[in-house]
Protein backbone atom coordinates (compact mmCIF):
# COMPACT_ATOMS: atom_id res chain seq x y z
CA UNK A 1 0.00 0.00 0.00
CA UNK A 2 1.45 3.23 -1.41
CA UNK A 3 -0.33 5.42 0.45
CA UNK A 4 1.30 3.61 4.08
CA UNK A 5 4.60 4.95 3.42
CA UNK A 6 3.80 8.54 2.90
CA UNK A 7 2.64 8.47 6.71
CA UNK A 8 5.99 6.87 7.99
CA UNK A 9 8.31 8.48 10.38
CA UNK A 10 8.74 11.95 9.56
CA UNK A 11 9.76 15.25 11.73
CA UNK A 12 7.75 15.76 14.38
CA UNK A 13 4.40 17.54 14.31
CA UNK A 14 3.45 19.76 17.15
CA UNK A 15 -0.30 20.57 15.47
CA UNK A 16 -2.60 18.71 13.12
CA UNK A 17 -0.25 18.62 9.87
CA UNK A 18 2.26 21.20 10.84
CA UNK A 19 6.26 19.92 11.06
CA UNK A 20 7.96 20.91 14.09
CA UNK A 21 12.21 20.76 14.23
CA UNK A 22 12.85 18.65 17.03
CA UNK A 23 11.29 15.62 18.49
CA UNK A 24 8.74 15.36 21.16
CA UNK A 25 10.73 16.30 24.26
CA UNK A 26 9.97 15.33 28.40
CA UNK A 27 8.50 18.31 29.15
CA UNK A 28 5.84 18.48 26.32
CA UNK A 29 2.06 18.86 27.09
CA UNK A 30 1.73 14.84 25.91
CA UNK A 31 2.87 13.25 28.83
CA UNK A 32 -0.90 13.09 30.29
CA UNK A 33 -2.18 12.10 26.72
CA UNK A 34 0.20 8.67 26.50
CA UNK A 35 -0.54 7.85 29.82
CA UNK A 36 -4.42 6.85 27.98
CA UNK A 37 -3.55 7.01 24.58
CA UNK A 38 -0.59 5.86 22.26
CA UNK A 39 -1.90 7.29 19.21
CA UNK A 40 -4.87 8.52 17.26
CA UNK A 41 -5.25 7.33 13.44
CA UNK A 42 -7.84 8.22 10.91
CA UNK A 43 -8.02 5.90 8.33
CA UNK A 44 -9.99 6.48 4.95
CA UNK A 45 -10.55 3.99 2.00
CA UNK A 46 -8.88 5.26 -1.46
CA UNK A 47 -10.36 4.11 -4.61
CA UNK A 48 -7.28 3.88 -6.26
CA UNK A 49 -4.43 2.88 -2.88
CA UNK A 50 -7.10 0.89 -0.46
CA UNK A 51 -7.14 1.82 3.16
CA UNK A 52 -5.16 4.64 3.63
CA UNK A 53 -3.70 6.00 6.67
CA UNK A 54 -4.54 9.94 6.67
CA UNK A 55 -3.66 11.14 9.99
CA UNK A 56 -1.76 10.24 12.70
CA UNK A 57 -2.08 12.22 15.79
CA UNK A 58 -0.16 13.56 18.06
CA UNK A 59 2.11 13.82 14.73
CA UNK A 60 5.56 12.77 16.45
CA UNK A 61 4.10 9.22 17.80
CA UNK A 62 6.21 6.54 15.83
CA UNK A 63 4.37 3.79 14.10
CA UNK A 64 6.54 1.09 11.74
CA UNK A 65 5.23 0.44 8.47
CA UNK A 66 3.79 -2.72 9.48
CA UNK A 67 1.69 -1.35 12.62
CA UNK A 68 0.35 1.12 10.13
CA UNK A 69 -0.42 -2.02 7.99
CA UNK A 70 -2.11 -3.55 10.39
CA UNK A 71 -3.97 -0.84 11.42
CA UNK A 72 -5.12 0.19 8.53
CA UNK A 73 -7.18 -3.17 7.42
CA UNK A 74 -8.13 -3.86 10.92
CA UNK A 75 -10.35 -0.31 10.71
CA UNK A 76 -12.83 -1.56 8.00
CA UNK A 77 -15.02 -4.73 8.29
CA UNK A 78 -14.41 -7.69 6.74
CA UNK A 79 -17.19 -9.24 5.84
CA UNK A 80 -20.04 -9.90 2.86
CA UNK A 81 -22.18 -8.32 4.26
CA UNK A 82 -22.63 -4.77 4.07
CA UNK A 83 -22.10 -2.16 7.19
CA UNK A 84 -24.26 0.83 6.06
CA UNK A 85 -23.97 3.41 8.97
CA UNK A 86 -21.73 3.35 12.04
CA UNK A 87 -19.97 0.40 13.66
CA UNK A 88 -17.83 0.15 16.64
CA UNK A 89 -15.78 -2.71 17.19
CA UNK A 90 -11.61 -3.21 18.40
CA UNK A 91 -8.78 -5.44 17.39
CA UNK A 92 -5.18 -5.74 19.08
CA UNK A 93 -1.79 -5.77 17.39
CA UNK A 94 2.06 -6.95 18.16
CA UNK A 95 4.17 -3.95 18.40
CA UNK A 96 6.91 -4.42 16.09
CA UNK A 97 10.62 -5.82 17.81
CA UNK A 98 12.82 -3.01 18.62
CA UNK A 99 9.71 -0.43 18.36
CA UNK A 100 8.34 -0.70 21.80
CA UNK A 101 6.42 2.11 23.50
CA UNK A 102 8.54 4.32 25.67
CA UNK A 103 8.33 2.67 29.42
CA UNK A 104 6.77 5.43 31.27
CA UNK A 105 7.56 6.13 35.41
CA UNK A 106 3.80 5.70 36.00
CA UNK A 107 3.40 2.38 34.52
CA UNK A 108 5.36 0.79 37.10
CA UNK A 109 2.77 2.30 39.93
CA UNK A 110 -0.42 1.58 37.51
CA UNK A 111 0.99 -1.86 37.15
CA UNK A 112 1.51 -2.79 40.42
CA UNK A 113 -1.87 -1.62 41.95
CA UNK A 114 -4.27 -2.94 38.70
CA UNK A 115 -5.55 -6.50 38.42
CA UNK A 116 -3.68 -8.48 36.55
CA UNK A 117 -6.52 -8.57 33.53
CA UNK A 118 -6.11 -4.71 33.42
CA UNK A 119 -2.37 -3.93 33.58
CA UNK A 120 -0.99 -2.12 29.81
CA UNK A 121 0.12 -4.35 27.43
CA UNK A 122 3.86 -4.28 27.28
CA UNK A 123 3.83 -6.15 23.75
CA UNK A 124 0.37 -5.26 22.02
CA UNK A 125 -1.91 -2.30 21.31
CA UNK A 126 -5.28 -2.13 21.13
CA UNK A 127 -7.49 -0.35 18.60
CA UNK A 128 -10.38 0.98 19.28
CA UNK A 129 -12.58 1.49 16.09
CA UNK A 130 -15.52 4.09 14.71
CA UNK A 131 -16.17 3.28 11.36
CA UNK A 132 -18.66 5.08 9.37
CA UNK A 133 -20.39 4.28 5.74
CA UNK A 134 -22.70 6.07 4.00
CA UNK A 135 -23.59 6.98 0.54
CA UNK A 136 -21.91 9.74 -1.24
CA UNK A 137 -22.83 10.64 -4.69
CA UNK A 138 -19.61 13.04 -4.58
CA UNK A 139 -17.70 10.42 -4.20
CA UNK A 140 -16.21 8.09 -7.16
CA UNK A 141 -16.86 5.56 -5.47
CA UNK A 142 -20.29 5.92 -4.37
CA UNK A 143 -19.74 6.13 -0.29
CA UNK A 144 -18.04 8.04 2.48
CA UNK A 145 -15.82 5.47 4.20
CA UNK A 146 -13.35 5.97 6.50
CA UNK A 147 -12.89 4.81 10.32
CA UNK A 148 -11.68 7.35 13.91
CA UNK A 149 -8.96 5.17 16.01
CA UNK A 150 -8.22 5.28 18.90
CA UNK A 151 -4.82 3.36 20.06
CA UNK A 152 -3.85 2.04 23.46
CA UNK A 153 -1.94 0.00 25.35
CA UNK A 154 -4.96 -0.33 27.94
CA UNK A 155 -7.62 -3.03 27.82
CA UNK A 156 -10.41 -0.50 28.83
CA UNK A 157 -13.04 -1.60 26.03
CA UNK A 158 -15.83 0.14 27.68
CA UNK A 159 -14.05 3.66 27.92
CA UNK A 160 -12.89 3.72 24.78
CA UNK A 161 -15.99 3.03 23.08
CA UNK A 162 -17.94 5.13 25.28
CA UNK A 163 -15.65 7.97 24.32
CA UNK A 164 -15.40 7.30 20.67
CA UNK A 165 -19.31 7.24 20.45
CA UNK A 166 -19.22 10.92 21.89
CA UNK A 167 -16.24 12.03 19.57
CA UNK A 168 -16.67 10.19 16.21
CA UNK A 169 -19.86 11.99 15.10
CA UNK A 170 -18.20 15.23 16.30
CA UNK A 171 -15.21 14.37 14.37
CA UNK A 172 -17.01 13.63 10.94
CA UNK A 173 -18.45 16.64 11.27
CA UNK A 174 -16.31 19.27 11.64
CA UNK A 175 -12.40 17.22 10.80
CA UNK A 176 -9.51 17.86 11.84
CA UNK A 177 -9.82 21.07 14.40
CA UNK A 178 -12.09 19.18 16.86
CA UNK A 179 -9.88 16.03 16.91
CA UNK A 180 -6.92 18.28 17.56
CA UNK A 181 -9.38 20.05 20.47
CA UNK A 182 -10.36 16.62 21.89
CA UNK A 183 -6.76 15.31 22.15
CA UNK A 184 -6.12 18.54 23.92
CA UNK A 185 -9.16 17.79 26.62
CA UNK A 186 -7.42 14.76 27.01
CA UNK A 187 -3.78 15.79 27.67
CA UNK A 188 -5.88 17.37 30.56
CA UNK A 189 -7.13 14.10 31.89
CA UNK A 190 -5.31 12.78 35.13
CA UNK A 191 -3.72 9.62 34.62
CA UNK A 192 -5.10 6.52 35.41
CA UNK A 193 -4.74 5.63 39.13
CA UNK A 194 -6.13 2.23 40.21
CA UNK A 195 -8.48 2.75 43.03
CA UNK A 196 -9.57 6.39 42.11
CA UNK A 197 -13.13 7.56 40.57
CA UNK A 198 -12.10 10.24 38.04
CA UNK A 199 -14.22 12.77 36.05
CA UNK A 200 -13.37 13.30 32.49
CA UNK A 201 -14.14 15.65 30.32
CA UNK A 202 -15.09 15.57 26.40
CA UNK A 203 -17.07 17.78 24.05
CA UNK A 204 -19.61 19.03 26.82
CA UNK A 205 -19.38 15.61 28.79
CA UNK A 206 -18.10 14.25 31.61
CA UNK A 207 -17.24 10.75 31.66
CA UNK A 208 -17.37 9.15 35.37
CA UNK A 209 -15.30 6.14 35.64
CA UNK A 210 -13.87 4.46 38.09
CA UNK A 211 -10.28 2.43 37.72
CA UNK A 212 -10.38 -0.97 39.30
CA UNK A 213 -7.30 -1.96 41.86
CA UNK A 214 -6.58 -5.19 43.30
CA UNK A 215 -7.58 -3.85 46.60
CA UNK A 216 -11.25 -3.49 45.08
CA UNK A 217 -14.29 -5.67 46.26
CA UNK A 218 -15.64 -8.02 43.77
CA UNK A 219 -18.09 -5.92 42.96
CA UNK A 220 -17.51 -2.28 43.95
CA UNK A 221 -20.29 0.60 45.23
CA UNK A 222 -21.83 2.44 43.22
CA UNK A 223 -19.54 5.52 42.08
CA UNK A 224 -19.76 8.53 43.51
CA UNK A 225 -18.21 11.91 42.17
CA UNK A 226 -15.17 13.14 44.06
CA UNK A 227 -13.01 15.78 43.14
CA UNK A 228 -15.03 18.39 40.83
CA UNK A 229 -18.52 18.52 42.61
CA UNK A 230 -20.41 21.04 40.70
CA UNK A 231 -19.74 19.93 37.29
CA UNK A 232 -22.29 20.91 34.70
CA UNK A 233 -23.36 19.02 33.02
CA UNK A 234 -24.03 16.09 34.88
CA UNK A 235 -21.36 12.97 34.48
CA UNK A 236 -22.13 10.39 32.31
CA UNK A 237 -21.65 7.63 34.78
CA UNK A 238 -20.07 4.06 33.22
CA UNK A 239 -20.14 1.20 35.66
CA UNK A 240 -17.03 -0.23 34.08
CA UNK A 241 -13.84 1.14 32.32
CA UNK A 242 -13.46 -2.21 30.36
CA UNK A 243 -16.58 -4.98 30.70
CA UNK A 244 -19.18 -5.01 28.38
CA UNK A 245 -22.84 -6.04 28.81
CA UNK A 246 -21.89 -9.46 26.23
CA UNK A 247 -22.90 -12.86 28.09
CA UNK A 248 -19.07 -14.01 26.52
CA UNK A 249 -17.20 -11.03 27.40
CA UNK A 250 -15.17 -12.46 30.58
CA UNK A 251 -12.12 -12.70 32.09
CA UNK A 252 -11.94 -14.46 35.46
CA UNK A 253 -8.32 -15.04 35.35
CA UNK A 254 -5.43 -13.55 32.73
CA UNK A 255 -5.36 -15.26 29.76
CA UNK A 256 -1.82 -15.60 28.91
CA UNK A 257 -2.59 -16.29 25.69
CA UNK A 258 -2.33 -14.31 22.33
CA UNK A 259 -5.80 -13.25 21.35
CA UNK A 260 -7.13 -10.82 18.71
CA UNK A 261 -10.77 -9.28 18.71
CA UNK A 262 -10.69 -9.07 14.88
CA UNK A 263 -8.47 -10.60 12.61
CA UNK A 264 -8.55 -10.38 8.95
CA UNK A 265 -7.01 -12.65 5.78
CA UNK A 266 -4.27 -9.20 5.82
CA UNK A 267 -2.90 -9.65 9.13
CA UNK A 268 0.55 -10.23 9.16
CA UNK A 269 0.81 -13.26 11.32
CA UNK A 270 -1.98 -14.50 8.80
CA UNK A 271 0.58 -17.70 7.68
CA UNK A 272 1.56 -18.25 11.11
CA UNK A 273 -1.93 -18.61 12.56
CA UNK A 274 -3.14 -20.77 9.77
CA UNK A 275 -0.66 -22.91 8.86
CA UNK A 276 -1.30 -26.99 8.94
CA UNK A 277 2.41 -27.79 9.06
CA UNK A 278 2.09 -27.93 12.80
CA UNK A 279 -0.71 -28.52 15.83
CA UNK A 280 -2.94 -25.04 15.90
CA UNK A 281 -1.46 -22.08 17.71
CA UNK A 282 -2.75 -20.99 21.23
CA UNK A 283 -4.13 -18.11 20.07
CA UNK A 284 -8.02 -17.08 19.93
CA UNK A 285 -9.21 -15.40 16.83
CA UNK A 286 -12.26 -13.24 16.23
CA UNK A 287 -13.37 -13.31 12.68
CA UNK A 288 -16.31 -12.18 10.45
CA UNK A 289 -15.27 -13.34 7.11
CA UNK A 290 -16.96 -17.01 6.33
CA UNK A 291 -13.47 -17.45 4.54
CA UNK A 292 -11.92 -18.84 8.06
CA UNK A 293 -14.69 -21.59 8.39
CA UNK A 294 -13.01 -23.39 5.63
CA UNK A 295 -10.10 -22.54 6.70
CA UNK A 296 -9.68 -22.90 10.49
CA UNK A 297 -12.64 -25.80 10.32
CA UNK A 298 -9.06 -28.17 11.82
CA UNK A 299 -8.96 -25.79 14.52
CA UNK A 300 -10.40 -28.16 17.94
CA UNK A 301 -12.59 -25.27 18.96
CA UNK A 302 -14.87 -23.21 16.51
CA UNK A 303 -17.35 -20.68 18.31
CA UNK A 304 -20.12 -19.60 15.58
CA UNK A 305 -22.26 -16.90 16.44
CA UNK A 306 -26.08 -16.37 15.25
CA UNK A 307 -29.26 -15.01 16.55
CA UNK A 308 -29.97 -17.55 19.51
CA UNK A 309 -33.60 -19.05 19.23
CA UNK A 310 -35.60 -18.57 21.94
CA UNK A 311 -38.27 -21.83 21.13
CA UNK A 312 -38.31 -24.95 23.14
CA UNK A 313 -36.41 -25.57 26.23
CA UNK A 314 -32.25 -25.53 26.00
CA UNK A 315 -31.02 -24.08 22.81
CA UNK A 316 -28.56 -26.40 20.88
CA UNK A 317 -26.55 -22.61 20.20
CA UNK A 318 -25.13 -23.71 23.47
CA UNK A 319 -24.49 -27.82 23.19
CA UNK A 320 -21.05 -29.25 22.72
CA UNK A 321 -20.67 -30.43 19.42
CA UNK A 322 -17.97 -32.24 17.66
CA UNK A 323 -15.71 -30.19 14.91
CA UNK A 324 -16.75 -32.80 12.37
CA UNK A 325 -20.02 -31.29 11.81
CA UNK A 326 -18.10 -28.04 10.62
CA UNK A 327 -17.84 -28.81 6.63
CA UNK A 328 -19.95 -26.47 5.33
CA UNK A 329 -20.49 -22.46 4.95
CA UNK A 330 -23.70 -22.62 6.27
CA UNK A 331 -22.95 -24.19 9.50
CA UNK A 332 -25.41 -23.01 12.49
CA UNK A 333 -24.39 -21.13 15.31
CA UNK A 334 -22.50 -23.05 18.02
CA UNK A 335 -19.51 -24.16 19.69
CA UNK A 336 -17.59 -26.66 17.78
CA UNK A 337 -15.31 -28.49 20.15
CA UNK A 338 -12.52 -31.73 20.92
CA UNK A 339 -12.92 -30.45 24.77
CA UNK A 340 -14.44 -32.55 27.02
CA UNK A 341 -15.55 -30.69 29.66
CA UNK A 342 -14.68 -32.01 33.45
CA UNK A 343 -17.28 -30.40 35.44
CA UNK A 344 -21.01 -30.97 34.78
CA UNK A 345 -23.34 -28.11 33.24
CA UNK A 346 -25.08 -26.34 35.73
CA UNK A 347 -28.27 -26.53 33.95
CA UNK A 348 -30.04 -24.00 36.43
CA UNK A 349 -28.00 -20.74 36.07
CA UNK A 350 -28.86 -22.20 32.31
CA UNK A 351 -32.23 -21.78 32.32
CA UNK A 352 -31.97 -18.70 34.36
CA UNK A 353 -30.78 -17.34 31.49
CA UNK A 354 -32.89 -18.38 29.53
CA UNK A 355 -35.55 -17.24 30.52
CA UNK A 356 -33.71 -13.64 31.60
CA UNK A 357 -33.49 -13.72 27.44
CA UNK A 358 -37.14 -14.66 26.85
CA UNK A 359 -38.61 -12.35 29.19
CA UNK A 360 -36.07 -9.51 27.57
CA UNK A 361 -34.26 -8.53 31.08
CA UNK A 362 -31.84 -5.99 30.76
CA UNK A 363 -28.46 -7.16 29.56
CA UNK A 364 -26.77 -5.91 32.21
CA UNK A 365 -28.82 -7.73 34.57
CA UNK A 366 -27.91 -11.21 33.12
CA UNK A 367 -24.14 -10.05 32.93
CA UNK A 368 -24.04 -9.39 36.40
CA UNK A 369 -25.92 -12.74 37.03
CA UNK A 370 -23.35 -14.76 34.69
CA UNK A 371 -19.86 -12.92 35.96
CA UNK A 372 -20.98 -13.65 39.85
CA UNK A 373 -21.41 -17.19 38.69
CA UNK A 374 -18.13 -17.81 37.06
CA UNK A 375 -16.61 -15.00 39.74
CA UNK A 376 -17.77 -17.79 42.47
CA UNK A 377 -16.10 -20.66 40.45
CA UNK A 378 -13.54 -19.20 39.72
CA UNK A 379 -12.87 -18.40 43.13
CA UNK A 380 -13.28 -22.16 44.39
CA UNK A 381 -11.09 -23.45 41.97
CA UNK A 382 -7.94 -20.82 42.60
CA UNK A 383 -8.33 -20.77 46.46
CA UNK A 384 -6.73 -23.56 47.10
CA UNK A 385 -3.74 -22.96 44.45
CA UNK A 386 -3.36 -19.90 46.64
CA UNK A 387 -3.13 -21.80 49.51
CA UNK A 388 -0.64 -24.05 48.79
CA UNK A 389 1.53 -21.02 47.11
CA UNK A 390 1.20 -19.54 50.38
CA UNK A 391 2.60 -22.50 52.17
CA UNK A 392 5.61 -22.03 49.99
CA UNK A 393 6.65 -18.95 51.45
CA UNK A 394 9.17 -18.56 54.06
CA UNK A 395 8.05 -17.80 57.80
CA UNK A 396 8.38 -14.48 58.26
CA UNK A 397 10.41 -15.28 61.52
CA UNK A 398 12.90 -17.18 59.40
CA UNK A 399 13.67 -13.40 57.62
CA UNK A 400 16.96 -12.33 59.50
CA UNK A 401 18.05 -9.17 58.98
CA UNK A 402 21.54 -9.56 58.60
CA UNK A 403 21.27 -12.67 56.40
CA UNK A 404 20.03 -13.50 53.02
CA UNK A 405 16.38 -14.61 53.53
CA UNK A 406 15.53 -18.13 52.25
CA UNK A 407 14.13 -19.16 49.58
CA UNK A 408 10.50 -19.29 47.99
CA UNK A 409 9.96 -23.44 47.87
CA UNK A 410 9.12 -24.84 44.65
CA UNK A 411 5.50 -25.71 43.58
CA UNK A 412 5.38 -29.37 43.15
CA UNK A 413 2.37 -30.80 41.08
CA UNK A 414 1.79 -34.26 42.93
CA UNK A 415 2.08 -32.47 46.26
CA UNK A 416 -0.44 -29.72 45.70
CA UNK A 417 -3.01 -32.66 44.66
CA UNK A 418 -2.52 -34.50 47.50
CA UNK A 419 -3.45 -31.25 49.46
CA UNK A 420 -6.95 -31.17 47.76
CA UNK A 421 -8.21 -33.90 49.88
CA UNK A 422 -8.33 -31.14 52.71
CA UNK A 423 -8.22 -27.86 50.75
CA UNK A 424 -10.38 -28.95 48.17
CA UNK A 425 -13.03 -26.81 46.07
CA UNK A 426 -15.54 -28.90 46.81
CA UNK A 427 -16.26 -27.03 50.36
CA UNK A 428 -16.84 -24.26 48.36
CA UNK A 429 -18.71 -25.08 45.36
CA UNK A 430 -21.34 -27.44 44.27
CA UNK A 431 -20.59 -28.14 40.78
CA UNK A 432 -19.64 -31.31 40.52
CA UNK A 433 -17.14 -32.75 38.07
CA UNK A 434 -13.65 -34.09 37.83
CA UNK A 435 -11.83 -31.53 39.38
CA UNK A 436 -8.33 -33.22 39.51
CA UNK A 437 -8.67 -33.42 35.97
CA UNK A 438 -8.71 -29.90 35.54
CA UNK A 439 -6.11 -29.12 37.58
CA UNK A 440 -4.28 -31.63 35.56
CA UNK A 441 -5.64 -30.25 32.52
CA UNK A 442 -4.79 -26.38 34.05
CA UNK A 443 -1.24 -27.32 35.16
CA UNK A 444 -0.34 -27.79 31.02
CA UNK A 445 -1.91 -24.94 29.76
CA UNK A 446 0.02 -21.60 29.38
CA UNK A 447 -2.28 -20.12 31.63
CA UNK A 448 -1.20 -22.02 34.93
CA UNK A 449 2.49 -20.29 33.56
CA UNK A 450 1.44 -17.11 33.36
CA UNK A 451 -0.33 -17.07 36.75
CA UNK A 452 2.07 -18.98 38.34
CA UNK A 453 4.89 -16.83 37.52
CA UNK A 454 3.33 -13.53 38.51
CA UNK A 455 2.45 -15.11 42.08
CA UNK A 456 5.47 -15.65 42.32
CA UNK A 457 6.98 -12.27 41.38
CA UNK A 458 4.43 -10.49 43.91
CA UNK A 459 5.63 -13.01 46.83
CA UNK A 460 9.48 -12.39 45.81
CA UNK A 461 8.64 -8.41 46.09
CA UNK A 462 6.67 -9.49 49.70
CA UNK A 463 10.02 -11.10 50.30
CA UNK A 464 12.34 -8.57 49.68
CA UNK A 465 10.08 -5.87 51.61
CA UNK A 466 9.86 -8.33 54.89
CA UNK A 467 13.93 -8.00 54.91
CA UNK A 468 13.95 -4.78 54.33
CA UNK A 469 11.94 -4.41 57.27
CA UNK A 470 13.63 -6.39 59.56
CA UNK A 471 16.80 -4.49 58.74
CA UNK A 472 15.45 -1.40 59.62
CA UNK A 473 13.88 -2.97 62.96
CA UNK A 474 17.37 -3.59 63.69
CA UNK A 475 19.68 -1.76 65.72
CA UNK A 476 21.99 -1.31 63.01
CA UNK A 477 24.72 0.86 65.76
CA UNK A 478 24.99 -2.45 67.51
CA UNK A 479 25.68 -4.18 65.07
CA UNK A 480 28.48 -1.95 63.57
CA UNK A 481 30.37 -2.45 66.89
CA UNK A 482 33.29 -4.18 66.02
CA UNK A 483 32.61 -4.38 62.17
CA UNK A 484 35.20 -3.68 59.98
CA UNK A 485 34.99 -0.86 57.63
CA UNK A 486 34.47 -3.12 54.52
CA UNK A 487 31.65 -5.05 55.88
CA UNK A 488 29.61 -1.26 56.59
CA UNK A 489 30.51 -0.36 53.15
CA UNK A 490 28.78 -3.50 51.87
CA UNK A 491 25.66 -2.95 54.28
CA UNK A 492 25.41 0.92 53.06
CA UNK A 493 25.81 -0.34 49.28
CA UNK A 494 23.42 -2.89 49.78
CA UNK A 495 20.68 -0.73 51.83
CA UNK A 496 20.61 1.95 48.98
CA UNK A 497 20.45 -0.98 46.36
CA UNK A 498 17.44 -1.88 48.26
CA UNK A 499 16.25 1.61 48.46
CA UNK A 500 16.40 1.77 45.03
CA UNK A 501 14.86 -1.64 44.04
CA UNK A 502 12.02 -0.70 46.56
CA UNK A 503 11.23 2.52 44.79
CA UNK A 504 12.24 1.45 40.77
CA UNK A 505 10.14 -2.45 41.86
CA UNK A 506 7.34 -0.71 43.50
CA UNK A 507 7.99 -3.25 46.74
CA UNK A 508 4.85 -3.08 49.01
CA UNK A 509 6.67 -0.97 51.49
CA UNK A 510 5.60 1.63 53.91
CA UNK A 511 7.33 5.26 53.54
CA UNK A 512 7.70 5.34 57.57
CA UNK A 513 10.07 1.94 56.93
CA UNK A 514 11.80 3.46 53.12
CA UNK A 515 12.43 6.36 55.78
CA UNK A 516 14.37 4.24 58.42
CA UNK A 517 15.98 2.51 55.97
CA UNK A 518 17.63 6.17 55.07
CA UNK A 519 18.29 6.78 58.21
CA UNK A 520 20.26 3.20 58.54
CA UNK A 521 22.86 4.21 55.38
CA UNK A 522 23.57 8.29 57.06
CA UNK A 523 24.67 6.30 61.08
CA UNK A 524 26.50 3.49 59.05
CA UNK A 525 27.97 6.12 56.61
CA UNK A 526 28.82 9.00 59.49
CA UNK A 527 30.41 6.22 61.23
CA UNK A 528 33.09 5.38 58.95
CA UNK A 529 36.59 8.04 58.32
CA UNK A 530 35.96 10.92 56.86
CA UNK A 531 37.89 9.72 52.83
CA UNK A 532 35.44 6.90 53.00
CA UNK A 533 32.59 9.29 53.44
CA UNK A 534 33.69 11.34 50.74
CA UNK A 535 33.65 8.31 48.28
CA UNK A 536 30.12 7.20 49.53
CA UNK A 537 28.20 11.19 49.30
CA UNK A 538 30.36 12.63 47.00
CA UNK A 539 29.36 17.03 46.93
Amino acid sequence: MDSLSSAGPRRPRDRLGVRSSGSRAAATPWARFSAWLECVCVVTFDLELGQALELVYPGDFRLTDKEKSSICYLSFPDSHSGCLGDTQFSFRIRQCRGQRSPWRADDGRYDSEAPVTLQRESAHYFGYVYFRQVKDSSVKRGYFQKSLVLVSRLPFVRLFQALLSLVAPEFFDKLAPCLEAVCNEIDQWPAPVPGQTLNLPVVGVVLQVHIPSRADKPEPSPLKQCGQENLLPAPLVLTSVHELDLLSCLQPLRFCCDYRPYFTIHDSEFKEFTTRTQAPPNVVLGVTNPFFIKTLQHWPHILRVGEPKMSGGLPKQVKLKKPSRLKTLDTKPGLYTEYTAHLRRDKALLKRLLKGLQKKRPAGVLTTLLRRHLLELTQSFIIPLEHYMASLMPLQKSITPWKTPPQIRPFHQDDFLCSLEHAGPQPTCILKGDWLGLYRRFFKSPHFDGWYRQRRREMARKLEALHLEAICEANVETWMQGKSEVEVVDLVLKLREKLVRARGHQLPVKEETLQRARLCVEAAVHSLPKDLQAVLCPP
